[in-house]
Order: C-alpha cells, then structure tokens, then sequence
C-alpha cells in the first residue's frame, strides 16, 4: 500500500473510515510511484464505490470491504495492475497493488473487457511501501525508441 503523504500517519482504522462512500478505482498497469501523482499512464479499468461504513469485520489478514455494488460492470479492456483509493470528496488517500499472487486486491479476473462484471474477491491492507513490482517500472510505458528497465 502506498498512502498519500497526507494520511502517511494514520492507522488502519483511521484510512477505513476516511474510505465511507469513496471509490476504489482499478488501473491497468503503469502505477504511479506515490500517491501523490496524478495517474498519467494507465486507463480506469472499473470503479467501485465503498458504501458507508466502507468495511466490516476483518476476516483473519483480509479486510471485508463494503461495495454499494459487489460486482461492478468494466468501462475498458486491460490487465489491472494497482487501485487508487479515494474519500468520498476525490482526495486520494491510497494506492493497492492488484492481481493475482501476492497483491492487495484480488478480482475475480485477471483481465477485463468492456462491460464484463468484475467483483473484488480478496482485499487487504498491505505494509506502507511495500509493493509486489520493481520500483523502476513504476509510471513505466515503452516507448518507441526507449528500452525498458534492465532486469538484475
């Protein structure tokens, strides 16, 4: 999870609460390195909006979150790659890794198409920071001409 530097002190509870009739909008795979920056690079896949209260009781790591609409009809073709949490006014509060394996949101899908459902399966709150991906691809996009990252 990468918190907006707003919300950086903040607990679990804290950024639940802030989240009550806020979105969780899905990208595809060029996330920002922080929240703070605007997404550039990536299309909005789908967007769900947490109802109030956005989560009930945890259910051992994962978090139960709260949808007004538990399945979710995708606007664009692409493979999710992260989600940008916002409060109900538009304020980011926080970006999640998505995917399969070892990510933070977890779709029924692993790609979507336009106006397929699409349902979060597993959701939980990761360690500040800690992402999945190398921090060099991070607002990567090929580009004609550019070679990506190297890999070790």
């Amino acid at each position: 999870m990468n918190l907006a530097s707003a919300f950086a002190d903040l607990s679990t509870d804290d950024i639940k609460a802030l989240l009550d009739g806020g979105t969780l909008t899905i990208y595809s795979v060029a996330r920002p390195i922080s929240a703070d920056i605007p997404v550039e690079f990536s299309s909005a896949l789908v967007s769900f909006t947490f109802a109030t209260p956005a989560f009930g009781a945890a259910d051992g790591e994962f978090e139960t979150p709260a949808f007004v609409e538990a399945s979710v009809a995708a606007a664009h073709v692409g493979t999710p790659g992260f989600a940008r949490a916002c409060k109900a006014d538009g304020t980011v509060v926080a970006d999640f890794s998505v995917g399969p394996g070892s990510r933070e949101v977890k779709l029924g899908e692993v790609s979507v198409s336009p106006g397929a459902p699409v349902v979060v399966k597993a959701f939980k709150f990761g360690t500040v920071g800690d992402w999945p991906e190398r921090p060099d691809y991070y607002n990567s996009k090929p580009k004609p001409g550019y070679a990506l990252a190297a890999q070790d």
